[in-house]
């Protein structure tokens, strides 16, 4: 019931970015292969850049206990260049539970060589992409 549950109901994820992506679940692995962000993210007017990060969390619902490893981010420039976006968790999510991959894509805007993120919450999406 958890999976494709949506943190920002505001931001879909399924809305935001139309290109697949893979989880690998024995290690966390998020891969988008083939990005290319102008055909494959609806981005807001003044968005010069994305992020994009994933998490594995273990969750033990019945004793109230959970552990989260966050990836690597991946920043791109919001244009018709493809990339493979390959996220790894820095280790594997510890504890016994439920095992949750979510995926957040964050826009920014480039301003004087540095970006700002765009916080309105209207864009900015979160997703729980897989459960085991």
């Amino acid at each position: 019931m958890l999976k494709g549950f949506n943190f920002n109901d505001r931001a879909i994820l399924g809305s935001i970015l139309f290109k697949p992506f893979a989880v690998t679940t024995a290690t966390g692995v998020i891969t988008i292969n083939g990005l290319v962000p102008t055909n494959d993210i609806a981005f807001p007017v003044g968005a010069t850049h994305i992020s994009i990060k994933g998490a594995w969390a273990k969750v033990d619902f019945a004793n109230n206990v959970s552990d989260i490893k966050y990836s690597n981010v991946v920043n791109l420039p919001i244009n018709a260049v493809s990339s493979n976006v390959v996220l790894t968790p820095t280790a594997a999510a510890a504890g016994a539970g439920t095992n949750l991959f979510m995926l957040q894509i964050e826009f920014f805007q480039m301003v004087n060589a540095v970006q700002y993120t765009l916080k309105n919450g209207a864009y900015n999406a979160l997703s729980v992409v897989e459960v085991a």
